[in-house]
């Protein structure tokens, strides 16, 4: 492969490729017999599964005209190539160069110093080890040396230390230019540069991305693009978090309290689409730590009334790493941990100037800058010091000269009211978010990016017009069979009855010290029930947590409600139990009630944090209980008329799977699956769930299948045998599988992995049983959004949208399934990888609008299929069992239980008999 056609005669070129193999001839090829064939290279032998290609659009419903925020693309210099070059940084001595953020600020350099041996040619420098032209290089191989005369990271301009005290020793280039070049400050550092050749690529393969011959170029094209977009922020000092961008704009920034804030930024990225190469630019939110002070964001961290009253344990976990500016030498350094003493008390050795050879003196850091430095202290003499220096070569600074640098961001979980704050705070009417993407794309300014203008590239500022089409509502059943009509993705029961009403007998309530009149409570949800079918007995008692044990910990009151109830209750433990919490969100007791409930006893429970109690709080309330307890408050027309194209006719299992991981910075924390199925064929609104955990930040379940010895302890038998005994002793013939939480770079696992788990679990029921199978990946976590032009409101509910920006041959779709009440509304993207069972498009469009109307917890719909929303309730749910050590505040606190020799990752409790069948996430 030739990077130029015009090559220097002094050019290195590229190695070549290695001779072929040659096979002696005194050796025999053995054939293969397949029958001694281990299975796991049968596996591999097999051809791999792929997405299906889009069959066909849908034409039902009525139709609409709608904007979305994806700008259209166009290339005039499809003919030419992106240069690939592996890019090396290391120090003079010859280390690497770890220090994240610098490779951003020695690449500028090599631009500015080089720019005659680089052909004065842009490039679009990853931050890391890639580097891409427009166009080769002069030669494959390139080597510079540059010098920093400030090696701070990321985006401040400031100068760090030096802890070279003197010239340099690197190596110099040969010639008296370069020389020049490397004449140093007393405040610099050199580095080395290697660029070499590593691929060219196409930019054709965009084109033929978007005829849907997608190939490893394509994609390699189009990460060339997004690298060039990130660059372009990065030049103008923006924090880059993936492909979103966060300007330093006090504007964009919002109080979460604690010393984080919230900082609104925009998501950009290229996506090949029906309709051409467009690019999609939406709003993103982070997290960031208040700038300035580091006192100040001690003390509104921790909830301090003053910095004496710091937990300094706590406070060093939460400092390391972050980088601060040092008044009044404005050097920036990064923190590494704390002095062992008070800044009045931590000494170190002070040598004479001058006067290498005459022994120093200790001196305590407190002494050393109000005395030798004449800087003046006022509180930080009985404070710890910051200390930015190496392991065995310390560095310490009183903590009032530091100041935290802006855009550094907060990685560790949030609290409940800081993450409430920064959802409040992030919603955006449409009009809104139209208006300020309008103002993303005129600010960005990306004509006038030079590497942009050389590839060809122009990218309109108009949102791109779409045509979608609206869905009629689902129509459902109430009780007595009554109609229930669905006006803007909502209902109510007014005057009607719930579909299937529950009986509730023996069943008692208790109160952890809620504020609340607990037996004013149980009469007006015996009332409220009576009004939708479901009979309340009187509660045989009620229980009120003993006041001293108010302060004790979650397990213990538990434990002690518990021993408080037994005696009451010589027949055993209610069948249901209405539990009573203090705290609106989050309570601590709630894991530890629902595991001796659920796990120990198999006790349906309902917990409530009650604040204003009224009808409609109740009748809420009642609806979770009618699922739990086995009732069912609605049911779709269609379903006991048995006319769901493909799903009635043929006993069908609808699953839904998700992984829920612990909260940000929480490595160590196992992550959560949950698959839910549905049970009672021909109905899909009855579910049951199966949990397992698995190790952290693993998205791909693994238990699906596990066999041991001659049994199969995975999740999926569990729910076939269930459906089996549900349906009238029928097993499943086709198998729909919705998953969510994976990433477009992960479906191929989801279909050579996954899928072949489940098929061995039918297996194993049955050698001769071959369901067919459809999957569905259904993603939230992604940036597209739908308006109506000229409209303060969101796209109604039932709208679908499969052309023009859907992916070009894959089969794929958005749809806002739910009336958006706040904010804009998110659609959920579903990718259809696999249909055995042959859905048309109208057909399977129309069963996920449908699935998104069977969710027994509410009286609208939901955005995203009820079984996959259950799934992740499940997950969520039944995580809070274990208690999870939450030490753990950074990612890198404790080791990962992934690691070699880590402790294994701890399995959940079994849910008792009596309520593992049930809805008991509800």
């Amino acid at each position: 492969m030739e990077p130029s056609d015009k090559r220097e005669d002094t050019e290195e070129v590229l190695p070549p490729p290695p001779p072929p193999s040659v096979i002696p001839p005194d050796r025999v090829g053995v054939p293969v017999n397949p029958e001694h064939t281990s299975e796991s290279v049968k596996k591999a032998m097999l051809p791999k599964r792929v997405p299906v290609s889009r069959r066909g659009f849908g034409s039902r419903g009525q139709k609409i005209q709608l904007l979305t925020n994806h700008f259209k693309v166009g290339i005039s210099n499809a003919g030419g190539h992106f240069f690939h070059y592996s890019v090396a940084l290391s120090y003079e001595d010859g280390h690497p160069v770890e220090m994240k953020g610098v490779g951003r600020k020695i690449m500028d350099k090599v631009l500015e110093t080089y720019d005659t041996e680089l052909s004065v040619k842009d490039f679009a420098y990853d931050g890391e080890k890639s580097l891409f032209t427009v166009g080769a290089l002069p030669n494959n191989k390139l080597e510079f040396t540059v010098v920093l005369d400030s090696v701070s990271s990321k985006r401040s301009n400031v100068v760090s230390r030096n802890t070279d005290n003197g010239n340099p020793n690197g190596n110099e280039s040969p010639d008296g230019a370069d020389r020049k070049r490397l004449r140093r400050a007393s405040q610099s550092k050199t580095f080395k540069v290697d660029i070499s050749f590593a691929a060219k690529i196409p930019m054709q393969a965009i084109a033929s991305a978007l005829r849907g011959q997608e190939s490893e170029n394509s994609q390699e094209a189009l990460r060339v693009l997004d690298i060039i977009l990130r660059q372009h922020a990065a030049k103008q000092g923006c924090l880059l978090v993936r492909q979103s961008f966060f300007h330093d704009n006090p504007r964009n920034f919002t109080d979460l309290g604690g010393g984080v804030l919230g900082c609104r930024g925009f998501h950009s990225s290229f996506r090949a689409t029906q309709g051409g190469l467009s690019l999609n630019v939406d709003g993103s939110t982070t997290t960031i730590i208040q700038p300035g002070p580091l006192v100040d964001f001690l003390i509104a961290n921790q909830d301090a009334r003053d910095p004496f009253q710091l937990d300094w344990s706590k406070a060093k976990r939460t400092l390391k790493n972050l980088r601060i500016k040092v008044k009044p030498s404005n050097q920036e350094y990064r923190i590494v941990g704390l002095s062992e003493n008070l800044c009045k008390e931590q000494l170190f050795a002070l040598k004479n100037r001058g006067n290498d050879d005459a022994e120093g003196f200790e001196v305590t850091v407190y002494d050393y800058f109000v005395n030798h430095r004449k800087i003046e202290l006022h509180y930080s003499g009985d404070l710890p010091c910051i200390n930015v220096g190496k392991p065995k070569r310390p560095t310490f600074l009183p903590i009032e000269l530091c100041f935290l640098v802006p855009l550094q961001r907060y990685t560790k979980a949030l609290t409940v009211h800081q993450r409430t704050t920064l959802v409040e705070r992030s919603r955006q009417k449409p009009q809104e978010k139209m208006m300020i993407l309008t103002d993303v794309m005129k600010t960005n300014n990306y004509e006038a990016d030079p590497l942009l203008r050389s590839c060809g590239i122009s990218i309109s500022t108009q949102f791109t017009q779409v045509e979608g089409r609206v869905l009629p509502a689902p129509r459902l059943k109430a009780g007595n069979g009554e109609d229930l009509i669905a006006r803007n993705g909502r209902w109510n029961f007014n005057n009607k009855r719930l579909a299937e009403p529950s009986k509730i007998k023996n069943w008692a309530a208790v109160n952890f010290s809620a504020r609340c009149d607990t037996r004013g409570l149980c009469r007006d949800l015996a009332r409220v029930g009576e009004t939708k079918g479901i009979f309340i007995d009187p509660p045989i008692d009620i229980f009120e947590e003993n006041p001293q044990f108010r302060r004790a910990p979650p397990m213990v009151r538990v434990e002690k409600m518990f021993e408080q109830m037994k005696p009451h209750l010589p027949d055993g433990p209610p069948h249901f139990i209405v539990c009573l919490l203090p705290d609106r969100k989050n309570s601590d007791i709630y894991g530890p009630w629902k595991r001796k409930c659920l796990a120990e006893f198999g006790i349906f429970n309902q917990c409530l944090a009650p604040g204003r109690v009224n009808d409609q709080y109740l009748m809420n309330v009642l609806l979770k209980i009618n699922a739990k307890l086995g009732g069912l408050n609605t049911l779709l027309a269609i379903e006991p008329s048995r006319s769901i194209p493909l799903v009635s006719k043929v006993p069908t299992i609808i699953f839904g799977m998700d992984v829920s991981h612990g909260s940000p910075g929480q490595s160590d924390i196992p992550s959560v699956a949950a698959v839910v199925s549905s049970r009672c064929w021909p109905l899909i609104s009855r579910y049951r769930a199966s949990v397992r955990t698995q190790s952290p930040k693993v998205e791909m379940i693994d238990s699906l299948f596990k066999p041991v010895s001659d049994k199969d302890l995975g999740i999926i038998r569990e729910l076939l045998l269930e459906f089996y005994v549900s349906s009238g002793q029928t097993k499943p013939t086709q198998i729909i599988i919705f998953r969510d939480g994976v990433s477009e770079s992960q479906f191929n696992q989801v279909l050579n992995i996954e899928l072949d788990q489940i098929i061995e679990a039918c297996k194993f029921l049955d050698e001769k049983w071959n369901p067919k199978f459809t999957i569905i990946i259904a993603q939230k976590n992604h940036h597209t959004k739908f308006f109506q032009a000229g409209s303060q409101d969101n796209v109604p509910p039932g709208t679908v949208i499969d052309s023009k920006v859907c992916h070009p041959t894959h089969y794929d779709f958005y749809m806002c399934a739910h009336a958006g009440m706040i904010g804009t509304t998110r659609p959920t993207h579903y990718h259809v990888l696999l249909d055995q069972i042959g859905f048309s498009a109208d057909d399977m469009q129309e069963l996920i609008h449908s699935l998104s109307y069977v969710y027994q917890r509410s009286t609208n719909a939901i955005s995203i299929v009820a079984p996959v929303r259950y799934a992740h309730l499940a997950a969520t749910q039944v995580s809070q069992f274990i208690k999870f050590d939450d030490s753990s505040e950074t990612s890198s606190s404790h080791g990962s239980l992934t690691s070699v020799g880590g402790p294994p990752v701890p399995e959940l409790p079994k849910l008792h008999d009596k309520v593992c069948s049930s809805m008991f996430f509800c």
